[in-house]
């Protein structure tokens, strides 16, 4: 073969060479690529694992951690009707596992929760147990030598709502107070706080307290029962800067990011959390002449006066359980249903002056609207001084500014328990 014949020759063959590695390479890929395909689809028919919620720990749900501060104790409950361990109230509880209960103390609204705001709640006994039970609101909002006489320990367990002109932080604060002016120790419960997710309002000052705000805290103060007890402990405000033996058992799984949905209502005219979300802003209308529904089936979600012409939504407030004698008692009153705005402050976390400031503004007799008890829920005289100089609410809530941005770096954030918001 001559040398042309052999130079075509070696082309052919190199050239039949790479055809084969490259159909080989070709066929390769593409099985590859199949098997690619195959395993892609076989994982997204995998059922992928759903993400483990939260689950939430209730401080009275740890016995493991309770029981033995109680061992050998005779023991006080500060609790009412949301004091519950599960579907089993926290002194039947105790009871079934032997601890020696021996007294009940009950805060406003009674033990069983169905007293009116503000109604004397007189002491009795606990017809299931046979306890005898103190009341702490109306004559001796703080419990006595006499009353606290033979206790060891004293737990406290009740559902707030994280605004300062609730009662049960004033409860807190005499509990802890003649606790350790009695040498008695005292175990806080923990429980959510379904406001917990923001701070707000003007802060309190000395020359407003009262049982409806006794702290240099604003209006929501965004803390736990617990925490609030520490905070109380901390500054010192107790009289004679007493400090209490204090013990909180806190929760496992809570964060001040949550939205807390309440198993109980915490009293009679907070029946849902619409209300509960409302209640900071309405709250104010009670040292007013507006009502805000009591004696209604939706008490906190709603205002009016038979004096106000700009509403077309109307409601009577009549005698019932949990409102004996409501404001405005059969007389028919304009004004506005809130229960859709419920959820437009639970998603932004603030208090709104604007129905405030708008009800005011429509109320005939100026000089009537504001009422002492109105300075006490607000914790300063600025706040009606703002609304009557036609202040906007931006305006008044820029005014807060400083004030709470104290109260959430100086005093707040000492005694968190939990991931803040």
């Amino acid at each position: 073969m001559d040398k042309g014949n052999n130079k075509m020759y070696s082309y052919k063959k190199a050239f039949s060479l790479f055809l084969i590695l490259f159909l080989t390479a070709s066929f390769s890929l593409v099985a590859c690529n199949d098997v690619v395909k195959r395993v892609e689809k076989a994982e997204a028919q995998i059922q992928k694992p759903t993400p483990v919620e939260k689950k939430l720990v209730l401080g009275a749900e740890q016995m493991n951690l309770l029981l033995p501060l109680l061992k050998d104790k005779s023991v006080g409950i500060t609790g009412n009707h949301s004091s519950m361990v599960g579907k089993t109230h926290l002194v039947d509880s105790l009871l079934a596992l032997k601890v020696a209960v021996k007294k009940v103390y009950s805060p406003e609204h009674g033990f069983r929760g169905d007293a009116d705001a503000g109604e004397k709640v007189n002491s009795s006994v606990d017809e299931k147990t046979g306890l005898p039970i103190y009341s702490l609101y109306g004559k001796n909002k703080k419990p006595s030598v006499e009353m606290l006489k033979g206790i060891d320990v004293m737990i406290f367990d009740i559902q707030d709502v994280g605004a300062r002109f609730y009662t049960y932080i004033s409860t807190l604060h005499y509990v802890m107070e003649a606790c350790a002016e009695n040498n008695i120790q005292v175990v806080v419960l923990d429980r959510p706080n379904p406001n917990g997710y923001y701070i707000d309002g003007p802060i309190l000052e000395k020359d407003y307290s009262s049982f409806v705000g006794m702290h240099p805290i604003p209006v929501v103060h965004g803390m736990t029962i617990g925490e609030y007890a520490k905070m109380i402990n901390g500054e010192k405000w107790l009289k004679n800067n007493l400090q209490a033996d204090l013990k909180v058992i806190p929760m496992l799984g809570y964060s001040h990011k949550d939205r807390y949905q309440l198993p109980v209502k915490p009293s009679p005219n907070l029946p849902n959390m619409d209300a509960i979300y409302l209640y900071p802003s309405l709250c104010f209308f009670e040292g007013t002449p507006i009502s805000i529904g009591r004696g209604t089936d939706k008490p906190f979600q709603q205002f009016g006066h038979p004096a106000f012409r700009l509403y077309s939504h109307v409601f009577t407030p009549k005698s019932m359980y949990g409102a004996k004698d409501p404001r405005l008692k059969g007389v028919n009153c304009s004004g506005r249903l809130l229960t859709k705005d419920a959820e437009r402050l639970k998603n932004n976390g603030m208090i709104d002056l604007q129905w405030l400031i708008d009800s005011y503004n429509q109320y005939p007799e100026k000089e009537e609207f504001f009422t002492n008890f109105f300075l006490l829920l607000a914790g300063t005289k600025q706040l009606e001084a703002q609304i009557k100089s036609d202040l906007s609410a931006d305006e008044i809530r820029t005014s807060w500014k400083p004030g709470l941005e104290k109260f959430q770096k100086e005093v707040r954030s000492k005694y968190l328990l939990y991931e803040d918001f």
